[in-house]
C-alpha cells in the first residue's frame, strides 16, 4: 500500500477524534449529560443561590416604587381634572377622548 492512503487515514481519524471531542464538551452535550444524569430539575449554580437573581429583584422592587409614584400622578391628575370638570373650568373637550 502507498503511504499516501495512510495519511490519509490518518488526517481522517484526527479530524473524526476532533469532532468527536468538539462535540463531547460543548454546551448542549453538557445539557444533555445534565439532563440524562438529573432529569427536568433546574440547574442550580455551585455558589449557591445565582447573584442574578438579586439584581433582578432590585430592579423590580425599583419598578415597582416607580410605578406607583406614577399611578399616585395620575391619580392626583384625574382629581384635579375631575374637579375642574364640576366647576365648569373646563370646555367639553375635542371629541377624540378615551373611555
Amino acid at each position: 500500500m502507498p503511504v499516501g492512503f495512510y495519511v490519509r487515514d490518518v488526517i481522517g481519524y484526527i479530524l473524526t477524534a476532533a469532532v468527536i471531542l468538539g462535540v463531547a464538551f460543548s454546551p448542549i452535550a453538557k445539557a444533555i449529560g445534565h439532563r440524562i444524569m438529573y432529569g427536568k430539575e433546574p440547574r442550580i449554580p455551585e455558589g449557591g443561590e445565582d447573584p442574578r437573581v438579586d439584581d433582578l429583584s432590585g430592579e423590580v422592587a425599583a419598578l415597582r416604587e416607580q410605578m406607583d409614584a406614577t399611578q399616585d400622578r395620575l391619580d392626583f391628575t384625574e382629581r384635579l381634572l375631575a374637579q375642574a370638570r364640576e366647576k365648569g373650568q373646563l370646555g367639553p373637550g375635542n371629541g377624540r377622548g378615551g373611555a
